[in-house]
């Protein structure tokens, strides 16, 4: 009876390893994209990339609202979205490849590409100053 809960504990641990390996804090995730780029964050730069507009119809606060903290809604099909700002909802940012996910639908969606690290990096600097 020992071996068959070792054994299934041991196979659940497995299942959950790669789960956990992804648990991250905002802050480690803020840490990872700095040293991609190779430069400190720009809290404030990140403020101006979020409400901006970079030559397409959208910034990042026509859905996420001017006020990360708050419930957005979704421009083209009126969807709420929860706060983005990790202090309003402390799920955000904990998961690295629910990030990169987003950031490459949305980065699309607003700049027409990619964001490179060093823009996730302002932004997210910016991010977790927000109350």
């Amino acid at each position: 009876m020992d071996r068959k809960i070792h054994l299934f504990l041991s196979y659940m641990g497995l299942i959950l390893s790669p789960a956990l390996a992804y648990a991250v804090t905002p802050h480690e995730q803020l840490a990872a994209y700095v040293k991609a780029a190779g430069v400190p964050a720009n809290p404030a730069a990140g403020q101006q990339f979020f409400t901006e507009k970079h030559g397409k119809d959208w910034s990042c606060a026509t859905c996420h609202s001017a006020n990360p903290a708050a419930t957005g809604k979704h421009a083209t099909t009126g969807k709420a979205i929860t706060a983005l700002a990790p202090a309003a909802d402390v799920t955000r940012f904990t998961d690295v490849a629910k990030t990169e996910k987003w950031f490459k639908r949305n980065c699309n969606d607003v700049l027409g590409r990619e964001c490179s690290a060093s823009e996730k990096a302002n932004l997210l600097a910016w991010l977790v100053t927000v109350k």
